[in-house]
């Protein structure tokens, strides 16, 4: 008989699985960190064989630890870190290069030159995304043009491309499935979500031979199938993390938006079947109906939030713990410091590159407490710079903010986020939105369970409302715009 779902959740940081039974109950999570490789300033990489190995052991770890035959797993879903660009040799199946992770800026000048060129305007029509070096397709460009070989073998079509969740499916499936679903492609710059196919015109562009891209599938499908120890269990859901997030929450009609906070901030809202166009440097990409087939968001991405929280705990290292940061600002009278987390430039809606991380106010008294409750206000300053534009380009207004990841845990943090948005800020008993998602769009696909079962699996452990006046509200969000003009285009 067979009782399990479980999901892999391929992150930024760390690899996660996550066991669920068919009453989409959490049982148990296992989770490990892999390794950040900063070969140069701006520059971010992965061992994606590394994040394979670490995804296979929390998974065996899972097992082992709760005692699970693997027969008795029905499914797997798998959700992930986007845009990472992995490339890989067809034969061999090893790596050319490392992943370059989406945080990495080194093709930051070539996406100038796109714009120089004027075919930024056809990029941001027909993908819904902003020419910027935080996408797949300029990253696999570069890895073409720099890897020794890479270029030759491309055109033979001796190598693959793939976002993390191709790679982990690759292998999982011993080298039989090189897919990947419409919410990842729709990351890469060079899917075209009008017409839902890879763009022949931006491949030409890039030089970008399209036989070593993926077959692109709806995010629940099926994907093949685990090759594990003799069995066969299917793969069935896939999405994006951030899709997945909104899949997770069950915002499933127009404008019902999510906010998870995790190594970035990625506010969604969903907008329906029709494609709108942003008019303020917000991103429209592709999220999931009820049934996992495709719909259309509105997507508000900040690059630097939980990470600013580990760059704490690990470079200054003034927080013990992520967790401890909740006590610590509560125990932080007024103050005016601000903290602009722009590590690796300014994300939407201001698409900026070249801007640095900063802090203001600072004075003879500043402590390590303010600064860490600075830095947590940060989380909530961006969101708002997202969704006051968000509601502008969706022409409507948000009432309630669906909180996930692992920052949403935090009381301070979304008792601010709700004051700073004036709105109610709305936290689900089970955080773990986007594996979730991914859990429901596998199950769906065997017909575990139905939209109308997910929405009745879900419960509100608490709903924030807003606590500050109107006044101060607005002078300090005054003072963060304040601080962000300033760290703009500073390299």
């Amino acid at each position: 008989m067979k009782k399990y779902i479980v999901a892999f959740d391929a992150g930024t940081t760390s690899c996660r699985a996550l066991l669920v039974d068919s009453e989409a109950q959490v049982l148990d999570i296992q989770q490990k960190e892999f390794t950040q490789h900063y070969p140069q300033a701006a520059w971010v990489e992965h061992d994606a064989v590394e994040i394979w190995n670490t995804q296979y052991s929390v998974f065996e770890d899972l097992l082992s630890k709760n005692n699970i035959d693997p027969a008795e797993i029905f499914c797997i879903g798998i959700t992930n870190q986007r845009e990472t660009t992995v490339v890989w040799d067809r034969k061999t199946g090893e790596p050319v290069y490392n992943a370059i992770v989406w945080q990495d800026r080194r093709t930051s000048a070539y996406c100038d030159e796109i714009k120089e060129a004027g075919f930024d305007s056809y990029i941001h029509e027909n993908t819904g995304l902003i020419t910027d070096a935080y996408f797949s397709g300029t990253k696999l460009r570069w890895i073409l043009n720099n890897v020794e070989g890479a270029r030759a073998k491309a055109e033979d079509g001796d190598i693959l491309f793939g976002t993390v969740d191709s790679w982990l499916i690759y292998k999982m499936t011993n080298g039989r499935s090189h897919v990947t679903d419409f919410t990842n492609a729709s990351r890469t710059l060079m899917y075209n979500i009008r017409t839902q196919q890879w763009d022949k015109k931006i491949l030409d562009f890039l030089d970008i031979p399209k036989t070593i891209l993926p077959l692109v599938k709806n995010s629940s499908d099926d994907f093949g199938t685990f090759e594990y120890k003799g069995l066969n269990i299917p793969i069935t859901g896939v999405a994006g993390d951030q899709q997945a997030a909104l899949f997770g929450q069950a915002c499933f009609t127009k404008g019902m938006a999510k906010n998870t906070y995790g190594t970035g901030c990625f506010l969604l809202m969903h907008i329906g079947d029709s494609f709108v166009q942003s008019q303020n440097g917000l991103l429209t990409t592709l999220c999931c109906n009820a049934d996992g087939t495709a719909a259309y968001a509105l997507e508000g991405s900040v690059f630097i939030a939980g990470a600013a929280i580990q760059w704490l705990r690990d470079g200054l290292k003034i927080l013990p713990k992520a967790s401890d940061s909740e006590a610590i600002a509560q125990e932080v009278e007024e103050d005016e410091l601000v903290v602009v987390p722009a590590f690796v430039g300014l994300g939407a809606p201001y698409w900026d590159s070249k801007a640095r991380g900063a802090i203001f106010g600072l004075t003879r008294d500043s402590s390590e407490k303010q600064l860490i409750k600075a830095t947590l206000d940060s989380l909530a300053y961006q969101t708002r710079d997202v969704l006051d534009v968000m509601e502008k380009d969706a022409q409507t207004q948000m009432d309630i903010l669906k909180v996930d990841g692992g920052a949403a845990a935090n009381n301070y943090l979304m008792q601010f986020q709700s004051d700073i948005l004036q709105a109610k800020v709305e936290r689900p008993a089970n955080i773990e939105s986007t594996a979730m998602g991914a859990v429901y769009l596998a199950g769906m696909q065997l017909n575990l369970w139905t939209a109308e079962k997910i929405l009745e699996n879900r419960r509100i452990e608490k709903t924030f409302t807003p606590l500050m006046t109107e006044d101060a509200k607005e002078e300090k969000y005054r003072r963060w715009q304040k601080a962000v003009a300033r760290t703009k285009d500073w390299i």
